[in-house]
């Protein structure tokens, strides 16, 4: 090899290792300068208690829940009462959250980290204004173990998510948690806490046919139920009312039907439903034509509250005290049960079939199949006869 050639590969091999170390000393200086990051409040302190409104917007999509006087609501469902735990416990994730890495990607990079605008969720927390205190664009979220039948897909679990604090590629940070609560649909905001029927001891259904109504009654919580005007061979099976003894006892509903159409949701001829219960409860229940699994539903409540406590007849002067102490809390919280429940009657909700499907059921599928009762074997001859044969010593 000429002396000239061996110059020109020493020369070239000075470049390329210099080139190496001057790609790794700055990526050693972005390591450097994202290692101070880690470990640090992703948006900085504030007070959340300044916080008074919360937008989350995904492409054409967004929600606005905001607080009303002493209340929370969401705008999208027609100022609806929020479900103030959620607000309450997005907020405080997003005042604790932490970087845990941050990244340093190229724009073209983006697309895949779901930063986009329009792959990007935005979460802005407001003050009292409509003004943003804070803001951040959530991305694609993070999964750890899980296997192909997880239900969570091969990734596994959720477990984190890259976030967005800037604008183009600056900013980008993963964080520990993937905020899966941060969505546009205003049902997921709604509280969802609902009537309460404890105790029924009637229940009078009014179908759009005479065969898909009846009345229900029994004297207590403990005893069977009985049939109103039960014609000839018409006898209740008692397997078939276990759900009545726990009707509407802790339903939930799915949305609000905003601006209803009694027409279109079939609730200008409804299936009606009346139920009392022992506390003198009265909910007047109307169901409207199906859409899917879904059922529109209005509801009214009102009551016939004991306002005094009738004293025992051996009833010590020592116990009056306490009992009338009793019978005032027990009061007081039937009064704050019903001003709340009654708050319902205003809007049309949206259930799931299973949530009615007790005052769904036809007349005949309460009664006691009458094929099974004349199945039955029949007595021998002699039993039908009452006559009595006489018994053969040793015979069993």
């Amino acid at each position: 090899m000429k002396s000239k050639q061996l110059t020109l590969l020493v020369l070239a091999a000075v470049v390329l290792g210099g080139g190496g170390l001057l790609v790794l000393k700055n990526r050693q200086s972005e390591f450097a300068d994202a290692k101070t990051n880690v470990g640090g409040l992703l948006l900085g302190s504030f007070d959340v208690t300044s916080v008074a409104g919360l937008r989350i917007t995904q492409g054409s999509n967004s929600v606005n829940v905001v607080k009303s006087g002493d209340d929370w609501v969401v705008k999208e469902r027609g100022s609806y009462p929020a479900n103030f735990d959620e607000v309450r416990s997005l907020v405080r994730k997003l005042s604790e959250l932490k970087v845990t890495q941050p990244v340093k990607v190229g724009p073209s990079r983006l697309p895949m980290l779901e930063l986009t605008k329009e792959a990007g969720t935005q979460v802005e927390l407001l003050d009292k204004d409509g003004k943003a205190l804070k803001s951040l664009t959530l991305g694609k979220q993070l999964t750890a173990g899980g296997n192909d039948n997880s239900p969570f897909g091969g990734g596994g679990m959720p477990n984190g998510r890259y976030v967005q604090t800037g604008t183009g590629a600056d900013n980008i940070s993963v964080v520990n948690d993937p905020l899966s609560s941060a969505k546009t649909d205003g049902s997921e905001w709604i509280a969802k806490e609902f009537i309460k029927v404890e105790q029924p001891i009637g229940v009078v259904v009014a179908g759009s046919s005479p065969t898909n109504s009846y009345s229900l009654a029994r004297t207590n919580e403990f005893a069977d139920w009985t049939l109103a005007d039960a014609t000839a061979g018409e006898q209740l099976d008692k397997n078939k009312l276990w759900s009545f003894n726990s009707l509407l006892s802790s339903p939930s509903f799915n949305d609000l039907v905003l601006n209803p159409d009694p027409a279109k949701l079939g609730l200008d001829q409804p299936t009606k439903a009346t139920i009392r219960t022992a506390g003198g409860f009265v909910y007047e229940v109307k169901l409207g034509k199906p859409d899917g699994d879904n059922y529109p539903l209005q509801v009214s409540v009102s009551a016939e509250l004991k306002k005094e406590r009738e004293a025992g007849k051996d009833e010590k002067p020592e116990d009056k005290a306490k009992l009338d102490k009793e019978f005032a809390e027990k009061l007081a919280k039937q009064q704050e049960k019903l001003k709340a429940e009654q708050a319902f009657g205003k809007w049309t909700y949206t259930v799931s079939k299973w949530t009615v499907d007790a005052l769904l059921k036809g007349r005949a599928e309460l009664l006691a199949d009458k094929k099974a009762e004349e199945s039955k074997p029949a007595g021998s001859a002699t039993e039908s006869l009452g006559i009595e044969l006489p018994k053969i010593p040793g015979a069993q």
